[in-house]
């Protein structure tokens, strides 16, 4: 499992249809859970989950729970804790990221407003640290704790670093290795658990699910710059507005000329979108959009590098091929 596989776009994400029935009690579990004597909590929660998505993160924990040959209830809660918990952190997001649009259609901020959505973003987390408590394990609580943990601390990172354009490509790989693989690792260290897997195994387990959260933001940062609202579900040039320097404007500033930079970083530090037509412009005349590519390219090879010590079976070939078909995704 060494190499990065050929995936035909016909069959993107077919990874996720190995596991559509555990995916199945996976709901029941999330539907079960979200019932609550508050109409408001159910609703916002209801809104945002059923908003699609490819739910990777706990796709991932299920994937990897058949690798190793884990087959127990546990799984399904567990994978239910792990949305709960990203689905917490894109209701508190989208708040403060005064963002509008997400999947296509609007923030559940948009909607129902910030003051329900914060709250309803704590209901999950709250509901989340209930769930953990059924698994009756303690190197559970101590990953899922951890993650959230680092999640919050990646999420102040990014605030702190809004408008600034001196950031450079290791201080946004430690952003979004906070923000947003620490759940994709925390996902595939929890299988790892269940299945008593050894203290090895576990680690290949945490690196596969952290390179492969790593390279779908950086792909997602890609797409930016790179599609359009339709396809994406996004306002292209959110980022921009919110002045976040991610990695195709870090490395177009890197490689471009004085006027070019000057550009990008004028853009970035007003967070002026009237410009995002010449920006967009600079970072494909740089060859910014490729060197990001190459970059998550890079993390998803590091990931198919972690499966080397799984057993091999049709799981473990569903998470390699996944690690490729990500590198084409445009939503």
């Amino acid at each position: 499992m060494s190499s990065l596989p050929a995936s035909p776009p016909s069959q993107n994400f077919a990874a996720l249809e190995l596991v559509a029935s555990d995916m199945a009690e996976v709901d029941r579990v999330i539907d079960a859970r979200l019932s609550t004597g508050v109409p408001l909590v159910s609703q916002v929660s209801r809104y945002i989950i059923a908003a699609g998505g490819k739910r990777l993160r706990p796709v991932l924990l299920l994937l990897m729970s058949r690798a190793l040959g884990c087959e127990g209830d546990q799984r399904f809660n567990l994978a239910a804790v792990v949305e709960f918990i990203h689905t917490a952190t894109l209701l508190h997001d989208d708040v403060v990221d005064e963002s509008t649009l997400r999947r296509g259609r609007p923030t559940a901020n948009e909607s129902f407003g910030n003051a329900a959505s914060v709250l309803v973003g704590d209901f999950l987390y709250s509901r989340a640290f209930q769930m953990m408590l059924d698994a009756g394990e303690m190197r559970v609580m101590e990953v899922l704790a951890e993650a959230t943990n680092v999640i919050a601390e990646g999420e102040v990172l990014q605030l702190m670093n809004m408008g600034d354009a001196s950031l450079d490509e290791q201080a946004y790989l430690q952003v979004i290795r906070s923000k947003t693989a620490k759940l994709f690792e925390a996902s595939t260290r929890l299988a790892a658990i269940l299945a008593k897997a050894p203290p090895a195994l576990e680690e290949a387990c945490a690196t596969y699910g952290q390179a492969l959260g790593t390279a779908f933001q950086v792909v997602d940062d890609v797409l930016d710059y790179a599609g359009d609202a339709a396809e994406t579900g996004k306002n292209v040039g959110d980022d921009l507005r919110e002045g976040k320097a991610t990695l195709p404007l870090i490395l177009a500033m890197k490689h471009g000329n004085a006027e070019q930079a000057a550009i990008v970083r004028n853009a970035l530090e007003t967070g002026d979108v009237s410009q995002l037509a010449r920006v967009v412009q600079v970072v494909r005349e740089t060859g910014a959009l490729e060197a990001t590519r190459d970059a998550a390219a890079r993390e998803a090879q590091r990931a198919i590098a972690a499966l080397e010590t799984l057993p091999s079976n049709i799981y473990a070939k569903g998470m390699l091929q996944l690690a490729a078909q990500l590198l084409e995704r445009r939503t």
